[in-house]
């Protein structure tokens, strides 16, 4: 399972830097950025990430309100990072719980040890391969690396398997959107795929295309973002050549 996050930062190149750095060790999803601690505050209570980057260079004292705040809303708080180009802020940091502090312009090797104290003061479990479908007294197992796709069918879920089978859930698509493995992507309102078996995104379509089944699995504009990250994980294992 990845660690989310969300960052607060009105500084575009920061932004940019530490996305690069989290990128490299693979475990860190972003869902979303935020350039004040308004906005911040409501993706910390819309998205309930695990970890919040916060740039305290600019306008400092609203985000120790914001920490404020989360105290009211929340039971469990995300775990808080500041970022700042001086020392002028960590004590203040350190007594509102923030869980560490980084100087700019980023130390790698520090951000590193900060990473894997973190990883190791919050481990994360791994998804199970199963997934247990129940109906009444009806217990059906699914191995998950054999999903090619899910359907949203009004109320129910359309699984479609690996072999052709089609396996029928009479819960909504959302349900196993929360509970499926890190590889399924909401990619439309009607559909989740395993990203494992994508095979092609076509952005001027809006498909994409998996392995072992000649069909196209629409995407929708709302879920893009989804769609643009899918490609960025893609490309990391892939030979690229431009037509």
């Amino acid at each position: 399972m990845n660690y989310t996050y969300t960052i607060i930062d009105s500084d575009a190149v920061s932004n940019l830097q530490l996305h690069a750095f989290l990128d490299e060790y693979g475990d860190f999803e972003c869902i979303n950025t935020t350039t004040n601690p308004t906005d911040g505050l409501n993706d910390i209570l819309k998205y309930s990430p695990d970890i919040v980057f916060i740039n305290l260079n600019n306008d400092y004292s609203s985000v120790f309100l914001m920490v404020t705040e989360i105290h009211q809303y929340m039971s469990q708080l995300p775990i808080l990072i500041g970022i700042a180009s001086t020392k002028n802020y960590a004590y203040d940091a350190i007594k509102n719980g923030f869980f560490d502090y980084w100087l700019q312009p980023f130390n790698e090797f520090d951000i590193r040890k900060s990473l894997l104290k973190l990883q190791k003061r919050m481990p994360k479990e791994k998804a199970p391969a199963t997934l247990c479908l129940k109906s009444y007294n009806d217990f059906q197992y699914l191995n998950t690396n054999d999903i090619l796709y899910l359907k949203a069918d009004n109320n129910t879920t359309e699984f479609f398997m690996k072999d052709g089978a089609i396996i029928n859930a009479f819960k909504t698509l959302k349900t196993f959107e929360k509970t499926l493995p890190d590889n399924f992507m909401r990619i439309h309102q009607s559909y989740i795929v395993n990203t494992s078996y994508v095979s092609r995104i076509n952005f001027g379509k809006s498909i994409c295309a998996l392995k072992t089944v000649n069909e196209n699995i629409p995407f929708s504009k709302s879920y893009r973002e989804n769609m643009n990250n899918l490609k960025t994980i893609l490309s990391k294992n892939t030979l690229s050549t431009l037509n």
